[in-house]
């Protein structure tokens, strides 16, 4: 074990960063830190049955994340804004780890990052979930620290939750309602993300430097909605909402997602050929949709 290099895995408890702590405790070809706020919960110790380092870490404390990161060789890094909705708690906690991992000398940071779209739009459009990440990448790419970033497609898991199919008031069918009109929309497993992590921190030379843009395959909402009628046997269909409409249906977070879909019109550079070179087994949205369709069971 001693002999391995040392990744650390923050928010390892965490969607992305239980895929990529997997993924490397699979391959092991690196021992794994596991960081996460809460050791004693049950991803925690699943994770240290597999073979994790599992150690305490918290994102707003500089000393914690000073100990994470002593000795690694490299680390993971993912940042979550829903956590506080605070764009500049997660730009303070992303620099905090930047700072941190320059002192100490990591050699490899994969950082969870997005583009910036209130810079790329000229301050037209705010989604406070990217411009955060945005800045925190150009933050560690200003102060030299070897890094790549990897930018998430929207993750096929959203449409079993957030996402999921409404019932129509005016007939047997159902909508999705995302505001995408006939533009193609990237997606991708959250589970795949560990795959091609780990093969990034396989190649420094190649990854070192750049930003990747992840996506399994990009459809329209219609298709999507055929491949949800398909599985589900029942019809959904594209619900046609435009963005100004979906600002208005009042949730929380309606302007942002409006906001985040008018920015994924404008294509973001999301790499399919690349994400399957980097994970061959990457699963296309039908695939993740049969291996899922129990959690809308209840449809």
């Amino acid at each position: 074990m001693a002999s391995k290099k040392v990744i650390a895995v923050f928010g390892a408890t965490g969607a992305q960063g239980g895929s990529v702590a997997r993924a490397i405790l699979k391959s092991k070809k690196f021992a794994v830190r596991a960081v996460t706020r809460d050791v004693t919960r049950p991803k925690a110790l699943e994770l240290q049955d597999l073979g994790a380092e599992v150690v305490k870490g918290d994102l707003n404390d500089k000393a914690s994340v000073e100990a994470v990161l002593k000795g690694a060789y490299g680390a993971f890094v993912v940042t979550n804004f829903w956590d506080h909705l605070s764009k500049e708690k997660e730009v303070c906690q992303g620099k905090m780890v930047a700072d941190a991992a320059k002192r100490l000398g990591v050699q490899h940071v994969v950082y969870s990052g997005l583009e910036n779209v209130k810079q790329l739009s000229g301050g037209k459009l705010e989604v406070p979930h990217f411009d955060g990440k945005g800045e925190v990448e150009d933050y560690f790419w200003s102060i030299g620290i070897p890094m790549t970033s990897v930018r998430m497609a929207a993750y096929f898991e959203n449409f079993l939750s957030m996402w999921k199919p409404v019932k129509a008031t005016d007939g047997d069918y159902y909508t999705l309602a995302l505001p995408m009109g006939d533009v193609p929309m990237d997606g991708i497993s959250v589970a795949d993300i560990g795959t091609v992590v780990l093969s990034i921190f396989n190649s420094p030379e190649e990854f070192l430097g750049k930003a990747v843009g992840l996506s399994a395959e990009a459809l329209t909402i219609q298709q999507y909605a055929d491949v949800l009628s398909k599985i589900l046997g029942k019809e959904v269909q594209d619900a046609k909402i435009t963005p100004e409409a979906y600002e208005k249906l009042g949730f929380p977070a309606a302007e942002e997602i409006a906001n985040m879909c008018r920015f994924y019109q404008m294509k973001p550079d999301r790499d399919v050929k690349l994400t399957h070179r980097l994970n061959p087994k990457v699963k296309s949205f039908s695939q993740f949709m049969s291996e899922n369709q129990g959690a809308l069971k209840g449809m």
